[in-house]
């Protein structure tokens, strides 16, 4: 097959001013010369088209491929993720990964939470503010935890966002909506273990490709999972396989959020104990990174076995599979 690669160069919008923080979501070179080299490997050939306006000038020009491999997060407003897929669903052009309306619902974790919870996955209590004065209506018990509610990478989140009183919730909402542009998720902290899980296909098909407990140096922002831990996470954080029960606790949460969401291909789920060591859906990532050594993904992925070559032919298969190609 001839499959497209589209995908948002962090190197093309840094050189456009962008600054560091607002373009962590993007990929970098290293990224697509990886995904490109195990597409080649499974027999395919590759054509690196790119962004959203690379691709609007590919259509343009009456150009088409077999499939599309789409990573693009896209760069503003809350359907950021959903434009390139609902683009390539008007020109009937099939492609890896979820569909633009899944896509919107994950990328709105407000949204992606109260999905879950009426499937009956555990997630914390929650509530979503969208203008300054809505700290006043929160009704939930201290300590809280804000993230901007389509953020991704740990973009916006420091230790200063864990709140225990009314003051801290006014100023830390305020300086989220305010620098960020879009709503901001309150939610109750949850105190315990945090671990990541990936997931390879769709549907009753869908499988873990294992689950990786992120263990951080409490001197990091305060033992939060930040940008900047992210960023340093080489030295700031360490990566485990947990013991059984509790891998198995999280592969049950984990899979059950997915599904619900309708999630497809691969990507990864993030889960949290709270009281009792309950597992907590946290968030999920249907775009999940793909950089063959500093995305979770492919370290949770080759820390129980699978390669990354292998996790990319597994992907693709699930999309094959799922589109009869």
């Amino acid at each position: 097959m001839l499959i497209g690669m589209t995908y948002d160069l962090k190197d093309d919008y840094l050189k456009e001013g962008y600054a560091p923080e607002l373009v962590a979501e993007c990929d970098s070179i290293v990224t697509i010369d990886a995904i490109n080299a195990a597409l080649q490997k499974l027999g395919h050939q590759t054509v690196r088209i790119g962004n959203v306006k690379a691709l609007v000038g590919f259509l343009a020009a009456g150009k088409t491929c077999d499939l599309v491999f789409n990573i693009a997060e896209g760069m503003h407003g809350l359907l950021r993720e959903s434009v390139i897929p609902a683009l390539l669903d008007a020109y009937r052009i099939p492609y890896v990964f979820s569909d633009s309306f899944v896509l919107a619902i994950c990328l709105h974790k407000g949204f992606a939470k109260e999905v879950v919870r009426k499937a009956g996955v555990p997630t914390a209590d929650y509530c979503v503010l969208s203008h300054p004065q809505d700290y006043k209506k929160v009704d939930l018990p201290y300590p809280l935890f804000l993230k901007p509610v389509g953020g991704g990478t740990g973009i916006g989140i420091t230790a200063s966002n864990k709140v225990t009183d009314s003051q801290q919730l006014k100023n830390v909402s305020e300086s989220l909506l305010a620098t960020y542009g879009q709503p901001v998720l309150v939610e109750t902290f949850l105190s315990g273990r945090e671990f990541t899980v990936g997931i390879t296909g769709t549907g009753d098909e869908a499988v873990s490709t294992g689950v990786m407990e992120i263990i951080i140096d409490h001197h990091s922002d305060g033992g939060i999972y930040s940008y900047k831990t992210k960023q340093e996470y080489v030295t700031t954080t360490r990566y485990e396989k947990p013991e059984p029960a509790a891998w198995k606790a999280c592969e049950a949460v984990a899979l059950a959020a997915w599904r619900a969401l309708g999630c497809r291909d691969g990507g990864r789920i993030d889960v949290k104990m709270g009281e009792k060591d309950v597992v907590h859906f946290l968030e999920v990532n249907p775009l999940a990174g793909l950089h063959p050594i500093d995305s979770d993904l492919p370290i949770l992925s080759r820390m129980h076995g699978l390669s990354y070559d292998d996790l990319i032919g597994r992907i693709v298969y699930s999309a094959q599979k799922r589109l009869g190609l």
